[in-house]
C-alpha cells in the first residue's frame, strides 16, 4: 500500500502486508482515516524483494547508488539482521543490474530461510485474533512499542511484558522427515513423548517450520501427529534472540 495526499505524488508511507488480506487492510485503514486528506492505494506497479545475507552491505549500497533509478528503497529488514534487506523496485526491474552478482532464488528459498531463523510472517504464521504479540516474539523484532500509545491490546501487552510470564513462544522446528504438502491441519497439535500437549504447528515446508511451543517442553522429545503417523521434531532457540541479562 501507499499512503499519500494525492495519487500524483510519491507515497509518503509504504506498508507491506500479506496479499491474502489486501482488501481487509485497505478497508481497515480507510475506516480510521476519517476526514484526513490521505489516499490509500495498492502498489500494483512495485515489486518487493528480500535480499538475504550473503552480500556485504557496503557492496549493495554502492550497487544501489549506480542504479538509483531502478531501486526505490533498499533498507535493512527491521525485524532482525539475519533477514538481510528489503528492496522495492518498479515492476520489471533487472535485479542483476541493481545488485551485480546476486542470485535470484524462489519464494520457497525465502520461506526456508525464515523458518530456519524462526521468523513469522503473514496470516498463516500469525493468525489474526489468535496470535499474541509477545508469544510471537514481536517485541524481539521491533514490532511493539512500550513507550507510545494507543493501540488495541496495548494494556494487556504492556502488563504482560513488565509483570507477567511468557510461557509459550514461536520457535523454529526441524522435522525428522520432510512434511507432506498441504495435508497438515491448521494448528495441528505437537505432543511430548508422554502424549501431553506441548504446542501447535503453525507453518512449514520440507523439514523446517515454526511452531508455538511451551518453553517448558522444548528440550523434550516432541512429535507432530499427521494422520496417525508421528513425525519427530526438535525445537531450538534462535541465535538472533536477545540474550538474557546475567544476574
Amino acid at each position: 500500500f501507499r499512503l499519500h495526499e494525492s495519487p500524483e505524488e510519491e507515497p509518503h508511507i509504504l506498508l507491506e502486508c500479506d496479499s491474502g488480506v489486501l482488501d481487509a487492510i485497505q478497508k481497515h485503514l480507510k475506516l480510521y482515516k476519517i476526514r484526513r486528506k490521505v489516499n490509500i492505494a495498492p502498489c500494483l506497479d512495485l515489486s518487493l524483494w528480500a535480499v538475504v545475507p550473503g552480500e556485504q552491505a557496503g557492496d549493495i549500497a554502492s550497487s544501489l547508488a549506480k542504479c538509483a533509478d531502478q531501486a526505490l528503497i533498499l533498507t535493512p529488514d527491521p525485524r532482525t539482521e539475519v533477514m538481510g534487506w528489503r528492496l522495492i523496485t518498479k515492476k520489471g526491474a533487472n535485479l542483476s543490474e541493481i545488485i551485480p552478482g546476486s542470485h535470484i532464488g524462489n519464494i520457497q528459498d525465502y520461506h526456508r530461510h525464515r523458518y530456519k531463523q524462526g521468523i513469522p510472517e503473514g496470516v498463516k504464521d500469525l493468525p489474526p485474533g489468535v496470535a499474541l504479540p509477545l508469544e510471537s516474539n514481536l517485541a524481539y523484532m521491533n514490532g511493539i512499542s512500550f513507550t507510545k500509545g494507543c493501540y488495541i491490546g496495548q494494556e494487556l501487552t504492556a502488563r504482560t511484558h513488565h509483570m507477567g510470564v511468557i510461557r509459550k513462544r514461536l520457535l523454529p522446528v526441524h522435522f525428522s522427515a520432510p512434511l507432506p504438502k498441504d495435508s497438515i491441519p491448521e494448528g495441528a497439535e505437537i505432543l511430548t513423548e508422554s502424549g501431553k500437549s506441548a504446542g501447535k504447528f503453525r507453518a512449514g515446508g520440507g523439514e523446517l517450520g515454526i511452531a508455538l511451543l511451551r518453553l517448558a517442553n522444548i528440550n523434550e522429545p516432541l512429535c507432530l501427529n499427521i494422520a496417525g503417523d508421528k513425525v519427530k521434531l526438535t525445537a531450538s532457540i534462535p541465535e538472533w534472540w536477545p540474550k538474557p541479562a546475567s544476574k
